[in-house]
């Protein structure tokens, strides 16, 4: 593989294939360090196959990929410890409070004494959940949880961070604030952060770099503001999701329980 210092990941050709289905093919990507890079495409486009790879949940058929400098096939281990991950499903315990999900997350993370409070403390802050840190998380708002399974991630500081629909679920207000946690982030922390969203407003107003995978194969690359250039002067990031995707936008609506709206995604791939 080419020399991947200066990028938080890299792929070359990698192909993902189940029983003579082809899920993922030929996929080559570049996302540089320290940017918030998005992963867009309609269901069943390669998205969730592709973060699965990278988070080295599963192999690939072929191809290669490295990931904060290591390879996804032959060095696994090394990138788990390098990498935070936010799956669609809940992730957070809600039978535990906020501030011992945390402690869970820091053990195995590797986080012991003073370092671990420390890391805590600051997640609770980040997170704006300082307040509610010993309530069950059962009885969180699906944004405060999102914000808690965010903080769980990132508690390690990883290079990279992957979130499957970070924000699927979520009113305006709730959706806004997991917005800039993930600004700060990358401003603060340097994490680069790699994200899949069916939220158009999303990926325009987070993403510096967009990828929209078609059918297992990578359709268009590029600034939100570039792609929309390509498409027409009037260009909205919906229309060009429609181009380059032919395929029409349908974020399922709103949704009054994140367990329920993240369950039923996962039911229906």
């Amino acid at each position: 593989m080419n020399d991947t210092e200066g990028s938080a990941i890299v792929t070359v050709d990698l192909c993902k294939r189940f029983d003579g289905f082809t899920a993922l093919e030929g996929l080559s990507l570049t996302v540089g360090r320290g940017l918030i890079f998005g992963l867009l495409g309609p269901n069943g486009a390669g998205k969730s196959t592709t973060i699965k790879i990278l988070t080295t949940l599963l192999d690939a058929s072929s191809g290669a990929a490295v990931v904060a400098g290591y390879d996804v096939a032959k060095k696994p281990v090394d990138v788990r410890r390098h990498i935070g991950y936010v799956p669609q499903m809940v992730s957070a315990d809600g039978g535990l409070t906020g501030y011992e999900n945390l402690c869970l997350s820091a053990s195995l993370y590797g986080l012991r004494g003073d370092r671990r409070e420390e890391r805590i403390s600051e997640a609770l802050a980040f997170s704006g959940l300082q307040e509610v840190a010993t309530k069950l998380v059962r009885t969180y708002s699906g944004g405060m949880i999102r914000r808690l399974e965010i903080a769980q991630a990132a508690l390690h500081y990883p290079e990279v961070l992957f979130l499957d629909e970070p924000t699927i679920g979520l009113d305006p207000v709730a959706r806004r604030a997991v917005w800039e946690r993930l600004k700060h982030l990358r401003q603060a922390k340097g994490m680069t952060i790699l994200i899949t969203t069916h939220d158009m407003e999303e990926a325009d107003i987070l993403c510096d770099e967009l990828a929209i995978l078609h059918q297992g194969r990578l359709a268009a690359l590029g600034k939100p503001a570039e792609l929309k250039a390509q498409v027409g002067s009037q260009a909205t990031l919906e229309d060009v999701f429609v181009h380059f995707s032919g395929a029409v936008i349908d974020q399922g609506g709103n949704f009054r329980d994140v367990r329920e709206s993240r369950g039923t995604i996962q039911r229906l791939g």
